[in-house]
């Protein structure tokens, strides 16, 4: 039985209308003993926890996976649902956590792609790296990765996300062979493997928006929001930004339409997100705006919520 159906159980059982979305903590920079006062919270449903590929994976085929064994022991002693993302793909220039063998094998060709800034026409600075996984060696790699996280956690777990599909590079001066069909393909390729080795636990896919495309103009968002209604991949994204005009030109139209048809939906309200600010109030969201977009709007089944979340220090 998934995640989703657990969640139906519990929350639809006394009524025929549509239940608010679980509330999970996602790990973000707090300490365990926040956490664990707030997964002791009736109201929170489990724990998101963020992974790099060079935790998990220290050398070539050699993998450890004790830090995950521990928050969920932790997590379930607890009595709460646990969710693992595991990242490719970081925001600091400083951040290069790919294993070292990756980083350095002249197969994977460096690994890694610088982030530019994206807002605006120019891409102006760095601001992070991904993953080049339009690379096929690195890609086999990291769904090595995948089918072993499965091998250990598959039905142990609430479920595993991927990162979000936003990515901004210099395409002009990429050596590493990028082009916008080779990215689609290549993460489409990723989440259907994760979807194969993964029987049990939920399988969810961030999607916010694609490079390359705007407003489905490329059909990416499409193709992406119809493999997953076909094949039981859940989707989800890093923001809940109600009426936010560039997500609204991307994403969130299709959450709207498919959400009926997905096994799953989860999305995050991280730090960023709680400054943004309600149009019409001129004031930063409130958590029933948040929740009433995300349930009545997009048809959220869980929400990741910051830390930081103010609610959760108010009782």
């Amino acid at each position: 039985m998934t995640f989703r159906f657990l969640l139906a159980a519990a929350y639809l059982a006394a009524s025929s209308a549509a239940a608010e979305p679980a509330n999970f903590i996602y790990s973000g920079d707090a300490e365990e003993a926040t956490l664990t006062r707030l997964l002791q919270r009736s109201d929170i449903e489990g724990l998101q926890q963020i992974y790099s590929w060079r935790q998990l994976e220290p050398g070539e085929g050699v993998y450890d996976f004790s830090e995950i064994e521990a928050d969920l022991a932790r997590t379930k002693a607890l009595g709460k649902q646990f969710f693992i993302q595991i990242q490719d793909r970081f925001f600091s220039n400083e951040a290069r956590r790919l294993p070292d063998y990756i980083l350095t094998d002249p197969i994977y060709e460096g690994g890694l792609v610088a982030q530019m800034d994206g807002n605006g026409e120019e891409l102006a600075f760095q601001q992070g790296w991904a993953a080049i996984q339009w690379n096929g060696a690195l890609r086999t790699r990291f769904q090595a990765l995948l089918t072993a996280l499965a091998e250990e956690f598959d039905g142990r777990i609430a479920g595993i996300n991927l990162p979000e599909t936003a990515i901004d590079i210099d395409m002009e001066a990429d050596t590493t062979g990028f082009s916008c069909d080779a990215y689609f393909d290549a993460e489409i390729d990723n989440l259907r493997h994760a979807r194969s080795v993964f029987a049990e636990s939920n399988v969810v896919q961030y999607v916010n928006f694609w490079p390359c495309e705007w407003n489905n103009d490329h059909g990416y968002m499409e193709r992406l929001f119809d493999t997953a209604a076909a094949e039981g991949i859940g989707l989800g994204g890093p923001d809940i930004a109600p009426y936010r005009k560039g997500q609204m030109k991307n994403a969130y139209p299709f959450f709207h339409d498919y959400h009926d048809r997905l096994p799953v939906v989860a999305m995050a309200i991280q730090e960023p997100t709680l400054k943004y600010r309600n149009d019409e109030t001129g004031k930063p969201y409130t958590r029933a705006e948040f929740v009433d977009f995300a349930e009545n709007y997009l048809g959220v089944d869980i929400i990741f919520w910051t830390p930081d979340a103010p609610w959760l220090f108010e009782d």
